[in-house]
């Protein structure tokens, strides 16, 4: 099986491109964030005309929205709205694979603006207070032994080699230490396992920031 997971940003604008890494890449099931688009303006045809059928999405004018569009049958969709607010950030539905199905979880995690003090920036601590969150959420809601994925985009750089120069960047949102911390905690929740990190030979890894937005866990 192969997922593939893409930050957009705007469906509606890149559908050719959709296309286009559809017919490269061939997934069995596509995740897109920061669709930025109503659902009823979302280019469902589009993406059932290339053979996906099973689709699940929230989505907002102009801001954030999650999807995922499948050739396997999905069950048990969900929309969660996280930190009491309606942003679209964190959807999730069971993939019915053959022999044995699994949860996936498609997440855009908040980038937090520019400042990163909570105290004078009220997005930066949405984005603290989110993956506090779902650090709390998952191991109360989910267990460890459960078959679940996550993808997204996570808008943290946890370890020191995915980004040019560590030391550099440590007061940049996206890679300060309180961040690191929290990520820390949300991916310890329910022990997952990096899947970039953890299957891809070591010779053939790609240690930076992209990479492991785009990892499949």
């Amino acid at each position: 099986m192969r997922l593939v997971t893409w930050n957009i940003n705007s469906v509606r604008l890149r559908i050719d491109l959709v296309g286009k890494v559809i017919d490269r890449l061939k997934p069995d099931v596509l995740c897109l964030q920061e669709t930025k688009t109503p659902d009823e303006f979302f280019p469902v045809d589009a993406l059932v005309a290339k053979g996906y059928a099973h689709y699940h999405f929230a989505g907002m004018k102009a801001y954030n929205g999650v999807a995922i569009f499948s050739k396997i049958p999905l069950d048990d969709k969900h929309v969660h709205k996280r930190c009491g607010k309606s942003d679209m950030r964190h959807i999730s539905a069971k993939v019915k694979a053959k022999g044995a199905s699994f949860e996936l979880h498609n997440i855009y995690i908040p980038a937090g603006g520019d400042e990163p003090d909570p105290a004078v920036n009220e997005k930066f601590k949405h984005k603290l207070d989110f993956v506090d969150e779902l650090a709390k959420w998952f191991p109360k809601e989910r267990s460890a032994k459960m078959p679940m994925v996550a993808v997204g985009d996570f808008n943290i750089a946890p370890l020191e080699n995915d980004v040019w120069d560590h030391k550099k960047m440590v007061k940049v949102v996206s890679h300060t230490p309180v961040e690191v911390e929290k990520f820390t905690r949300f991916y310890n929740a329910v022990n997952w396992v990096d899947g970039v990190r953890h299957f891809v030979p070591e010779d053939k890894k790609l240690y930076s920031w992209w990479s492991y937005r785009a990892a499949d866990w």
